[in-house]
């Protein structure tokens, strides 16, 4: 399977995006704020749901990946602790709300209740895969 690389300009392109990265994990420290460039990098392990196919197997994959926020005029954090860099995070949604548009706020959801909101004068935002996949026993399964 070749590399996944996603660009999304408004809120039904981030879906598209979100989708992919429900269930990554990272660490906390994983989330870099370049203030000088306005610019919100952040390294994840992403489940590869294109290949799980809700199938039944011993072997799932996952893949390194980044993603990246352009425009970014404010990041916000709620309850995550910047100070515990090795916490691990698991990502559940990413979705856009518009404000004056075209700005808005980007809202990144995970587990246990944290929220990271990044505000952006427009939303462009680009996943892409980082290197090759490595295989997991473990399929992500939510309660309904």
């Amino acid at each position: 399977m070749s590399d996944l690389k996603l660009l999304a300009l408004d809120a039904e392109d981030l879906d598209i995006l979100s989708a992919h990265l429900q269930d990554a994990v990272m660490k906390v420290g994983d989330v870099h704020w370049l203030a000088g460039e306005r610019r919100l990098v952040l390294t994840l392990n992403r489940f590869v749901w294109e290949t799980a196919d809700g199938r039944r197997s011993r072997s799932f994959e996952r893949r390194r990946a980044a993603l990246s926020f352009a425009r970014v005029t404010r990041v916000q954090s709620h309850r995550l602790n910047r100070d515990a860099a090795d916490t691990v995070l698991e990502l559940l949604a990413v979705r856009f709300t518009v404000g004056d548009a075209p700005s808005g706020v980007v809202e990144m959801i995970f587990a246990g209740g944290g929220e990271l909101r990044v505000e952006v004068e427009c939303l462009e935002a680009a996943l892409g895969d980082l290197g090759t996949a490595w295989a997991t026993g473990r399929c992500p399964a939510h309660e309904v």
